[in-house]
């Protein structure tokens, strides 16, 4: 195994644990998704993306089209007009 070092930081335990939370949601732990940071951090020479889940609405969408589920329109204008009523 690789050598590691010990990062020790201070932050509000509701922030550590919704952090914990979010990650764990995404698949990682909290020194996962810190390594993560540090890495893409020195790759950009900067702060690095921001990391997020997908929005459930569109992961939803995503799945109606697939599935080909939902309104079909005979028309683009009947489409807008849908749209445009919403």
């Amino acid at each position: 195994m690789a050598d590691t070092a010990t990062i020790t930081f201070r932050t509000d335990p509701q922030v550590k644990q919704q952090a914990k939370e979010l990650y764990e949601s995404m698949g990682l732990d909290l020194s996962t998704a810190l390594n993560m940071f540090l890495r893409q951090s020195l790759t950009d020479n900067g702060m690095p993306f921001r990391a997020t889940r997908e929005n459930p609405l569109n992961v939803e969408a995503r799945r109606q089209a697939d599935a080909r589920e939902g309104a079909a329109f005979p028309s683009v204008d009947n489409l807008m007009k849908d749209l445009m009523d919403a």
